[in-house]
């Protein structure tokens, strides 16, 4: 028999009963997603409001970490950030200088580099009232968030990225991790930020390459939530390609909250089920940036991904010929490759390597199989299996018409 615990403390010095308790409780998550510019502008209070909105009025122990190629395009960056801390030293205390770490896929690599930054924590006596800011890319972002959920079993982090896929996509999110046993985010928490401050000055500074890799998580969520913003993209997709600034930064904030809607609403935050809609095009996605040596940027990986997923969509009868024509021009017109050498990638046997990221994803889910296809343009569904004759066939129909 179950019981509840407050039913069952009257039948405590009960004997010969069966017991079993069941401890329920329930955690509300909420943080702010803020959207400005100059961030570490003196008068910009939105960083000094986050550290101060866990009420208790005292000052916040606080350090930075930064991705080091930032630095590189804003040199004064350090500078800033310690002027800002001095403006707002009622709100927070700047245990240290900033830090420099490397950014980019490799950072996450490095378990020795998660080992030193920890030790930074402890060092400066951090403990779980006190908050650790990173800021950077999506993949910097992981790492420090990381870092910060398994040193005290919890330091409060707060979030600022500096790309395009950073603000629309990851930094959104619950998830941190790194990389480990030869696989992507093998080692990682379910722990939100305090808040995420999107800062649209950082996306001035991106090099091209990256602010058009991260239009690609846009795409996946217009394909699998929004057929409305799948024609806004359309409409627009000559100036997003030319990063022109007002729709660049229209699709960020509208990516970022169709991101935040399925996370809230989906009903399974901390992906306790097998089906991962905003995986759309990642099974294939991950696969490539491991084959090609992560010589594809993650966005430019679930560009590819999702023109495959899309082309079997309607091959297998799902989705109605011609959405695949669609979306397949759109991404040419943001200025994607659609192919690249690591598709066509084979073992001894001939099969292609790309085909094993099917089980791989599975294992990563864990139990069954389940992969986002579509149905119509903004409508998903998920499948148990998926043919891999019809796979082949879908990446043919990427390969370039002359071969290469």
């Amino acid at each position: 028999m179950v019981s509840s615990v407050s039913d069952a403390l009257a039948k405590i010095e009960c004997t010969g009963e069966e017991r079993a308790f069941v401890q329920r409780f329930t955690v509300p998550y909420e943080f702010p997603v803020y959207f400005t510019r100059d961030l570490f502008s003196e008068g910009n209070q939105i960083l000094a409001e986050s550290i101060e909105r866990s009420g208790s009025g005292s000052r916040r122990r606080t350090i930075f970490f930064i991705d080091e190629g930032l630095v590189r395009e804003m040199p004064d960056l350090k500078r800033r950030i310690a002027a800002y801390a001095a403006a707002h030293a009622d709100a927070m205390e700047l245990v240290g200088p900033p830090e420099l770490v490397p950014g980019g896929e490799q950072c996450k690599n490095d378990p020795a580099l998660v080992e030193r930054l920890q030790r930074l924590l402890v060092s400066y006596k951090m403990d779980r009232h006190a908050y650790v800011v990173g800021i950077g890319g999506g993949a910097l972002l992981d790492l420090i968030g990381y870092v910060a959920a398994t040193t005290h079993r919890g330091i409060r982090h707060i979030r600022v990225p500096t790309t395009v896929l950073a603000q629309n996509d990851s930094g959104v999110g619950v998830k941190n991790g790194v990389n480990a046993f030869g696989f992507k985010n093998m080692l990682g928490t379910f722990v939100p930020p305090a808040a995420v401050i999107n800062d649209s000055a950082f996306i001035d500074v991106l090099p091209g390459r990256d602010k058009r890799a991260g239009m690609a998580e846009a795409v996946k969520v217009a394909l699998i939530r929004d057929g409305a913003f799948f024609d806004w993209l359309e409409e627009k997709a000559e100036a997003l390609a030319l990063f022109t600034s007002e729709p660049l930064d229209r699709l960020i904030r509208h990516c970022a909250l169709l991101h935040m809607r399925q996370i809230s609403g989906g009903g399974d935050p901390f992906e306790r089920g097998s089906g991962r809609p905003l995986d759309f095009g990642h099974w294939s996605a991950h696969k490539l940036e491991a084959l090609s040596n992560y010589d594809l940027r993650h966005g430019e990986a679930v560009a590819i991904g999702v023109a495959i997923d899309t082309r079997y969509s309607v091959l297998a009868g799902l989705m109605p010929p011609g959405g695949d024509e669609r979306v397949r021009a759109l991404l040419e017109r943001l200025g994607f490759n659609l192919w690249h050498p690591s598709c066509d990638m084979r073992n001894d046997a001939g099969k292609r390597l790309l085909l094993a990221g099917l089980e791989e994803f599975r294992e990563h889910l864990g139990g069954q199989l389940t992969i986002t296809l579509l149905n119509d343009l903004g409508i998903s569904v998920d499948v148990h299996e998926m043919d891999h004759a019809l796979i082949d066939e879908a990446i043919e129909w990427l390969r370039p018409q002359d071969g290469n």
